[in-house]
């Protein structure tokens, strides 16, 4: 069963432990079944209740997961290895369009915002016991969203929008619920639901954002949360319109018990209008990071949500970091309120690329999607030939496999760091390389 590693211990921690030890150094293969609670207990001489203790433990931790019957075996990529450290590195000469990182001529330089908040930190040091959004910040924030027709609702500011995230669901669920995750959709939040316990329903995207029938099938099973990305979906580039908004807002209404989060990572970097859900169930957020269109190095969000949420966010914050860091705070306010970054010339630049991409590769047969943002998605019949025809013909994507869960196969092509005049080149390349995929879904 485990081959010739010999899981030991005699309290539960001690051997979830040794669980963990067997899979971070490759003794417990991905899918490796483990003994039977009953059976481990008999060999290392301790009670049942001990080893069942252990195996929850790993099951919160997302190392192990169990299946009924089937017994409890190693996750097929462990919460210790999420998807982003398993990238390919890339040969020299080789054309990146894998990393999803933002145009760098596209944003803005630091130096200015940095040096005017250290003076504004000078003027007024940040102590113990301050508010911990920034009032200049709260205020530009809520104009922002009131503009965007987000509900009213109070603030709070986390290191990014996957710590937002997270926060956002911890503050609710508890282990073992189940969360309604787009498919294919950002790896990250695919690795973050398991390694906190949760369980991930997917759900069908197309280009308009999550499919209704596949949001009710998932609602319908017992997910408690939903998480959607409002535009510049990852990787599929998919934005909800209004119209998909209106039949989203219908269905949660009639769940009002479900938790929703609206991840609007692509606000500064697109043209298309927010279509917000917040406000349709009791409980909800909408996460805005900076990463994207100031630099994924200000680790700075912005939530807004109902006054439970937020006062659960930022009361568990309190007991852990605090408070994101006022001079990041400070920077930020500098960035908006000097028009560091015009928004329409940045979703303009992305957007030409992006559309001339789909476009070109249309002109050749091949299906793809990208309706917003800068990445583009490209369904393949065979992913790891597709990946290994484009990269020896020079270009590296990243394979789908990072990003689905049910979903049929893919590549993603960042368009940042392409240039116009390459479109076409790259789409003879992808032409060449792939076989033509149809459909207007992403399952």
């Amino acid at each position: 069963m485990l081959g010739d590693y010999r899981i030991v211990g005699r309290r539960a921690s001690d051997i979830a432990a040794s669980v963990e030890t067997g899979v971070g150094s490759g003794a417990l293969a991905p899918g490796a079944l483990l003994p039977p609670m009953r059976e481990l207990a008999a060999a290392l001489g301790v009670n049942p209740n001990t080893v069942a203790a252990a195996y929850r433990t790993l099951r919160e931790r997302g190392v192990i997961e169990t299946d009924g019957r089937r017994g409890s075996r190693v996750r097929a990529r462990p919460a210790t290895a999420p998807r982003e450290v398993l990238r390919m590195p890339v040969p020299d000469g080789v054309r990146d369009v894998a990393q999803g990182n933002p145009d760098v001529a596209l944003l803005p330089p630091l130096d200015g915002p940095l040096a005017a908040a250290a003076r504004r930190h000078a003027q007024a040091p940040a102590l113990y016991g301050l508010d911990p959004v920034l009032p200049d910040l709260a205020r530009l924030a809520r104009a922002d969203f009131e503009a965007d027709g987000v509900p009213a609702g109070d603030l709070a500011v986390t290191s990014g929008a996957l710590d937002g995230i997270e926060r956002v669901l911890a503050a609710h669920l508890r282990t073992g619920d189940a969360v309604a995750v787009e498919d294919p959709g950002w790896g990250s939040v695919l690795d973050l639901v398991p390694a906190l316990g949760l369980r991930v329903l997917p759900v069908a995207v197309d280009d308009e954002g999550p499919v209704p029938e596949s949001v009710a099938r998932a609602l319908a099973e017992g997910a408690r949360a939903l998480v959607v990305t409002a535009r510049a979906q990852n990787p599929t580039g998919a934005a909800v319109g209004a119209a998909r908004a209106a039949e989203l807002r219908e269905l949660l209404t009639g769940r009002p018990e479900v938790l929703l989060i609206e991840d609007d990572h692509g606000h500064g970097i697109v043209d298309l209008p927010l279509c917000p859900l917040g406000g349709a169930t009791r409980h909800w957020a909408l996460v805005r990071s900076t990463a994207k269109a100031y630099g994924p190095d200000l680790r700075l969000a912005v939530l807004t949500g109902d006054a439970v949420t937020m006062d659960r966010v930022r009361g568990r914050q309190r007991l852990g970091p605090g408070w994101v860091s006022r001079l990041l705070q400070y920077a930020v306010v500098e960035l908006w309120t000097s028009g560091a970054v015009d928004r329409r010339a940045v979703a303009r630049s992305y957007g030409q690329r992006r559309d001339g991409l789909v476009r070109a590769l249309a002109e050749r047969g091949v299906r793809a999607h990208g309706r917003s943002g800068m990445n583009v998605w490209v369904p393949v019949a065979d992913e790891t030939a597709a990946v290994t025809r484009l990269l020896t013909a020079g270009w590296a994507v990243r394979p789908g496999a990072g990003y689905r869960v049910q979903a049929g196969p893919g590549v993603r092509i960042t368009v940042s760091g392409l240039a116009l005049a390459e479109v076409d080149g790259l789409a003879d390349t992808v032409a060449a390389a792939l076989r033509p995929s149809s459909g207007g879904r992403f399952d």
